[in-house]
Order: C-alpha cells, then structure tokens, then sequence
C-alpha cells in the first residue's frame, strides 16, 4: 500500500481532489479512510469521517491519524479533538495492513446478520440503531449507525457502508439490505437515499422491517426525479 494508490480509491468526479488519510485504533488496528464526493455537495464524507466511523462501527476507539501531510484541513480538528488523536505526517504507508472488509454470508443468512450488527450501533442521540450490507463481488460490507458529541457528524448505516466499500478498494456495488430494530417500516433517510442513487443508481435495496416482514424496491422508486446533472463533473 502506498499513499498514492489509497488516494485513488478516492470518490471525487466533482472536484478532481483526492483526499485519504489512515485512523489507527486503540486496538492497533488500522482504518483506511478517502473522500467520498455526493452530487449534493453538503453529503460528501471526508476522509477522516469515514475512517474513524469505521473504527467506532468495529468495537474501536480512534487514536491516532497518518496523513501523507499537513494539508489536510477537512473535519480534522473537530475529530482530533473528539477523540484526543495524534496526528503523525507519514511518507510512507508500505508495511500497513488494513483487515478484510467483507462478510462471505448466503443469502439466507442476511437477515440474521444484520440483527447482529445492530448490537454495534453507536446510537447516543437518537437511541435507534440501523444495520446495512451492502452486497459486492467480493462479498458484503457491514455498516451500522454511528453518532458522535456533534450529531451532524455521525454517519447512517447505509453511508458508512458505501463509504467502508469505497476506501477498501471494493468495486461494483451490487445491491443493499437494511434493518431497523425499532419503528414501523425501515427505510433510508433522504439524505442516504441521494447517496445510494450515486453508487446504486438502479440496484434492488431490501427493507427487512422490525415486524420480520421483508420488502423489496428499486433505488429509483425511492428518490424519483432525483437530482443529477453531467455539467457538474469536471
């Protein structure tokens, strides 16, 4: 690994400005985080957001960022101070490794699974945990609800997921499975449903509802006359 190939994992046709940074866990495992541009610019996830939700979202705490160098002025101080991080300019990334991001799970046994994850939602606002697996070629990637001090900060789920698949590497996103434990009918908020119009513009999401029942749609029946437009990419 070098910085140079995280850096291009990096979701930025808007602005051509690749970002990724690396958070090191408590656990000494590493969290490889990249920019992930949205179409409705105010939903881009930096890097740093991404990486260390994806620590919290594994039973991690944040406690260190590599950077490739100082320039690096996106959410850094609001998660530097979030979690007392260290932050340490690398040149170079060569002997870290990052885990496997992917579940190998049949079919039958999405539904269980995203029961499990609901256990590692970070939930201190709102008190009401989601699940998602977002199906690959290489198999699923998990994403839970994460919240911080700051609750414009936290990441659902679903954006975590697409997020964790992109700064690993993993491409063709296939299809998403989601559950809530509470409420009558889960579903993605607006703002993920804009995100998964990006990545999954005409992908199956399965809803797995808190009742057992099981619905099927079509990410263009969730965000009709979605926006989008080809003059903003560059």
């Amino acid at each position: 690994m070098n910085w140079k190939i995280l850096e291009q994992r990096s979701y930025t046709p808007y602005s051509n400005t690749p970002k990724a940074c690396i958070v090191v866990g408590k656990s000494g495992n590493y969290y490889p985080g990249v920019r992930v541009e949205n179409i409705s610019f105010p939903l881009t996830i930096p890097a740093i957001q991404a990486a260390c939700c994806f620590s919290l979202a594994d039973g991690d705490t944040p406690e260190s960022v590599l950077l490739k160098d100082e320039s690096y002025p996106e959410q850094l101080d609001f998660w530097v101070k979030e979690f007392d991080l260290k932050k340490e300019v690398v040149s170079s990334i060569e002997n870290i490794q990052f885990g496997d991001a992917t579940i190998s799970l049949e079919s039958s046994q999405v539904k269980n699974r995203l029961i499990d994850l609901l256990k590692d939602a970070i939930t201190i606002h709102s008190d009401f945990p989601v699940s998602a697996l977002l199906l690959t070629p290489a198999g699923y990637v998990s994403g839970v609800n994460v919240e911080v001090s700051d609750w414009t900060f936290g990441l659902c789920a679903e954006r975590l997921a697409i997020a964790k698949t992109i700064s690993y590497g993993i491409d063709n996103l296939e299809s998403m499975s989601l559950h809530t434990l509470k409420g009558e009918f889960s579903s993605p908020c607006g703002a993920c449903r804009q995100v998964i119009h990006e990545h999954l513009p005409d992908n199956e999401i399965n809803f797995f509802h808190a009742d057992g029942t099981l619905s099927v749609h079509y990410t263009s029946d969730l965000l009709p006359l979605s926006f989008s437009s080809t003059s903003l990419i560059k």
